[in-house]
């Protein structure tokens, strides 16, 4: 596998760094963006990117803190307080720019099937995965316990492309009745998606670095994302 960092220009003027790694030969592959937890492009989501890739996708990983923090920050996953100020400074109008610098560098790159290209987020990526849905021509979306998706349910409407959600039963971080606002808008608009809620899992199950890391639910959960993946995004 070919790993590597990259700069992309965003057009508020910012640089954003993104933790790249593809196949090692010159074929050409789908491609997912990686969307981070609210912890930074850490270790985790490094490992993520990099399983992806191992299934021989090309994986992208932008650095949506690069506005308030240096490249390459990272924060602990029971260091809240020194998440909160980066929180603080996203917007959905700045997500919107990051999510554009990212796929128009997938959209340049020669190796890179244009009409085949999908996300993948988490936590704070899971709402990011499911704004590039409805805002890109992607091919699959798959967002992982994806906190207030349901402030920008307005925006189903747009998407276009098939979307895979999860939650854990036991999360306490999304309430029943938000989840229940994107159902519903999905159903109303007629969007292609598949909902799972696994009733043993926490908020962050997939994430080996955190307490509520469940092995079964992440095994399971990542065995339909890579089957979503393969079937939305083959060539």
């Amino acid at each position: 596998m070919q790993k590597q960092i990259v700069t992309l220009k965003v057009n508020d003027a910012s640089d954003m760094n993104a933790y790249i790694v593809s196949p090692d030969d010159k074929n050409s592959y789908a491609a997912v963006i990686i969307l981070q937890e609210a912890f930074g492009v850490n270790n985790h989501i490094k490992k993520v990117t990099e399983k992806i890739a191992a299934e021989g996708y090309i994986a992208i990983a932008p650095e949506l803190f690069h506005r308030s923090a240096p490249p390459g920050l990272t924060m602990s996953y029971t260091d809240f307080e020194s998440v909160r100020p980066h929180i603080a400074q996203l917007n959905t109008e700045a997500l919107m720019e990051d999510l554009r610098a990212t796929y128009d560098w997938l959209q340049q790159n020669t190796f890179v099937i244009k009409n085949k290209i999908g996300a993948v987020g988490f936590c704070l990526g899971g709402r990011v995965a499911f704004l590039a849905n409805a805002s890109f021509p992607l091919a699959a979306s798959v967002s992982y316990y994806g906190g207030s998706m349901h402030t920008i349910a307005d925006r189903i409407k747009n998407i276009q492309a098939p979307q895979l959600f999860f939650w854990g039963g036991l999360d306490k971080h999304i309430l029943p009745e938000q989840i229940d606002t994107v159902i519903k808008e999905m159903k109303n608009e007629s969007k292609e998606f598949i909902n799972v809620m696994i009733s043993y899992a926490d908020h962050g199950f997939n994430c080996d670095e955190r307490p509520a890391y469940h092995p079964k639910a992440a095994k399971e959960a990542w065995a339909m994302t890579m089957a979503f993946l393969k079937n939305n995004l083959a060539p």
